[in-house]
């Protein structure tokens, strides 16, 4: 059977997996991202990404033959290369490198209204990044001949093509303008627009596997490289064809990362961290984000069960909240300490991360001005029955639609292979209501908690 196989580059997690032309999971196989300290700077373990992939691929083209190579991974990395490797290594975002040079960089920063992309902490803007970069290491900037963004690294290792693409390049980077479909002032003013390569689009087959890559996989040396896509966007990329506007993706994993599709541009707030990303289509789609995979486990010490109905009520009748933020990543609440303000049971932890998560959700759908259409859960948050249920509960209004795997950024990325074409909608499933005593009254005093600084 021939199929299609998904890099996924996630910042906790490394997935490789195989679809048939149906969409069905075939194969596929992860191991943890591993994060490495400085010198230079704290950065991913790219090398042990890269004998991950070659060997998974090795592994799955066994049993199926790899007919096509996608790569998604998350937007805030990027790899400085001169003619066949890096320059430095890819800066994690996490790295707090890039604030050193906020001084200099927020007179070049494009305005939010240019770039709707607003400031944020470490590396999370990768312009900061690459200004960090060429000002911390001059030398070795000067030797860059391409700065690509990290999905078409990883096309671009596996195919010896270089790419540039939109929805990479507009995922909160301040390196494109989303409305006008072009380059920010940043770029100018940085002097790297030359360094870019040709813009090409999500699903452009980039060439064939390298020829020694193919030898070393066994992988037929026609197996085609798809340019690849952001990972967010891969996540809505199902949904663009075929489901009716106006909709909100909620992509979920180590961040949740919210998608309006539809949705009016007036609610974007940089001080929210209410902004745009871009679709497969170079449409600005109104988002917004917070660090819930994170914070969740921070919360939950362990717990990864869903919890419920009575641990739920045990939480909101003791009135015990926790209030963001826990990671001082991103979000309208990055800049409050996170704090849990009473008693918990070790066996209640997890319903006090749901109930954290969900609010976090209710109130950015608020934020964002989200009123109507169909809210549809993907990622990992959807195995927590607890979160989708409250969630609809919080939003009687709407309906809350549940992805019935945890494939979607994979499955979405995969689509890329034969997009536009012979595109299927996930067959998702609704989340009926938890209504819980106290809910409401619950909610209320976490907003308001939230709001004292």
């Amino acid at each position: 059977m021939t199929a299609t196989a998904v890099l996924d580059i996630g910042k906790t997690n490394v997935k490789v997996v195989l679809f048939d032309a149906a969409g069905t999971v075939l194969w596929q196989k992860s191991q943890a991202n591993t994060t490495l300290p400085a010198p230079p700077y704290q950065h991913p373990d790219v090398d042990l990404i890269w004998r991950f992939v070659l060997e998974s691929l090795r592994e799955a083209n066994r049993a199926h033959k790899i007919e096509a190579i996608v790569p998604t991974a998350h937007g805030a990395a990027g790899a400085l290369i001169s003619l066949d490797d890096l320059v430095l290594p890819v800066l994690d975002y996490e790295d707090k490198g890039p604030e050193g040079v906020e001084d200099w960089y927020a007179n070049i920063r494009p305005p939010f209204d240019e770039s709707l992309s607003p400031p944020a902490a470490g590396g999370l803007n990768l312009a900061r990044q690459f200004a960090f970069q060429k000002w911390r290491f001059p030398d070795e900037f000067s030797r860059v001949k391409q700065l690509l963004t990290y999905s078409q690294y990883w096309s671009w290792r596996l195919s010896g093509v270089a790419a540039s693409e939109v929805t990479c390049l507009g995922c909160h980077t301040d390196l494109w303008v989303p409305q006008q479909r072009r380059f920010s002032s940043v770029v100018t003013a940085l002097g790297i627009e030359h360094l870019f390569p040709p813009i090409r689009s999500a699903s452009d087959v980039l060439g064939t596997i390298k020829p020694e890559l193919a030898a070393a996989t066994g992988l037929d040396p026609a197996a085609c490289i798809i340019c690849g896509i952001h990972d967010s966007n891969a996540s809505l990329l199902p949904h663009l064809l075929g489901r009716k506007s106006p909709f909100t993706v909620i992509s979920t994993g180590t961040w949740v990362i919210l998608m309006s599709v539809g949705l009016a541009f007036e609610r974007l707030d940089a001080t929210s961290d209410l902004y745009a990303n871009v679709d497969a289509t170079g449409a600005p789609v109104p988002c917004a984000r917070f660090m819930g995979g994170r914070e969740y486990a921070i919360i939950a010490d362990g717990r990864t069960e869903s919890p419920d109905a009575a641990s739920l009520t045990r939480v909101i009748a003791s009135g015990t909240q926790a209030l963001p933020s826990f990671t001082g990543q991103a979000g309208p609440y990055a800049k409050r300490r996170g704090e849990i303000t009473g008693p918990i049971a070790a066996a209640d932890r997890a319903a006090l991360a749901t109930l954290h998560v969900v609010l976090m959700t209710d109130d950015l759908l608020t934020r964002l001005g989200v009123k109507t259409g169909d809210l549809v859960i993907e990622g990992s948050f959807g195995r927590n029955a607890a979160y989708c249920e409250l969630l609809a509960a919080l939003r009687p209004s709407q309906t809350v639609l549940v992805s019935p795997d945890q494939s979607g950024t994979a499955r979405g990325a995969a689509l890329l292979a034969q997009w536009p074409q012979n595109q299927v909608i996930p067959a998702d499933c609704a989340s009926k209501p938890l209504a819980l005593p106290g809910l409401e009254d619950y909610r209320l005093a976490w907003r308001a908690a939230c709001r004292v600084q």
